[in-house]
């Protein structure tokens, strides 16, 4: 049964997501973001859930300490709603954002798309290269001048989505539907931060982050 960490101070809303997860997953708490590092440190989970107010660290706080460790799929359940919420919370490498109240079947329809976009692939040894880049398939990792550039899920789809179409120009709306699916609910702007976030890494590797081109009025492709 995959696991997933539920990162909240509040012990109400805990006990809500535990009674909504436990029928299809093991679920472990933490009521700040030093326990949920802990927990990371000591146990793997296949997803975690987190809130942004919390005290002593909070949910900013937190996803970066992780991403510093872990690719985690993260989704940010949180009561801050507003636009640059949602786009601090991407830039800062959540995977995916819901805003409270939400309705159980949203939550769990988003908990289940990114896991199974976390599979791991049937392609056990599918190798693909791009301008240095070596994609692993299987692994789900990326590897560029013999380092390994840590991605999210989400960074890691894009970039493969992008490479397999490459030459294609790709519409938002299309990413929006291969990474998300068609019941996505929110912003197709969402990519661009995912895809600022990939440059950054990717060239901060030393990859010459204009393979990944801008296509004005459209959206993205790959060189």
């Amino acid at each position: 049964m995959r696991k997933i960490l539920i990162v909240d101070d509040e012990m109400e809303m805990r006990q809500l997501l535990r009674l909504y997860l436990m029928q299809n997953y093991e679920t472990s708490e933490a009521e700040d973001g030093y326990q949920a590092l802990e927990k990371i440190r000591k146990d793997d989970y296949d997803l975690m859930i987190l809130d942004i107010m919390m005290p002593h660290m909070d949910g900013w706080q937190t996803i970066e300490e992780v991403r510093k460790i872990s690719d985690l799929p993260i989704i940010f359940l949180t009561a801050k709603g507003s636009t640059e919420d949602k786009v601090n919370g991407f830039s800062t490498g959540a995977d995916d954002y819901l805003v409270k109240p939400f309705e159980e079947a949203e939550l769990m329809a988003r908990i289940e798309a990114l896991l199974r976009r976390t599979k791991p692939s049937s392609s056990k040894d599918e190798i693909i290269r791009y301008n240095g880049l070596i994609l692993d398939i299987s692994a789900r990792e990326v590897i560029y001048d013999s380092q390994k550039i840590n991605l999210t899920q989400t960074e890691y789809d894009l970039l493969d989505i992008l490479i397999h179409h490459r030459g294609k120009a790709l519409s938002r709306e299309q990413l929006v539907e291969h990474i998300w699916g068609l019941d996505f609910i929110g912003e197709d702007r969402t990519v661009d931060s995912h895809v600022k976030n990939l440059r950054e890494k990717l060239q901060k590797a030393g990859f010459d982050k204009t393979h990944l081109k801008t296509v004005w009025g459209i959206g993205y492709k790959a060189e």
